[in-house]
């Protein structure tokens, strides 16, 4: 690998928490744990969430939970997705994650299941 990559982390947010924040806090902290080894790897990294949160908040949504959420959310990680040369999948059921991997495989951009797959870059 010569340049760094960007890579989304993908992995559940929202998916078996029931709507509930504290949950879904803590799946963002899991997920947010990968970034610090990615960015040792040399690469960046992504998380749809720090995109479609304040997004969400700017435009006067109460949360995730908020009905405007449908409009944001997936549609956030799909664009962030055009510009993420590689997906980091954690493990746990979540439909955005799944979406997340399909896109990047319909790109024909790596799809990474551990950190461990990850190359460093040079």
């Amino acid at each position: 690998m010569s340049k760094p990559m960007l890579i989304l982390i993908a992995g559940p947010y929202a998916s078996g928490t029931g709507g509930d924040p504290e949950l879904m806090a803590k799946n963002l902290k899991r997920l947010e744990e990968a970034a610090w080894p990615i960015f040792q790897a040399g690469h960046v990294p992504m998380i749809g969430e720090w995109v479609a949160l304040p997004v969400l908040s700017s435009a006067g949504a109460d949360g995730p939970s908020d009905p405007l959420a449908a409009e944001v959310m997936y549609p956030a990680a799909e664009r962030l997705l055009q510009h993420c040369d590689a997906v980091l999948r954690l493990p746990g059921e979540s439909r955005g994650a799944d979406q997340d991997v399909a896109i990047a495989r319909g790109r024909g951009i790596p799809v990474y299941h551990s950190l461990d797959e990850i190359p460093a870059a040079a």
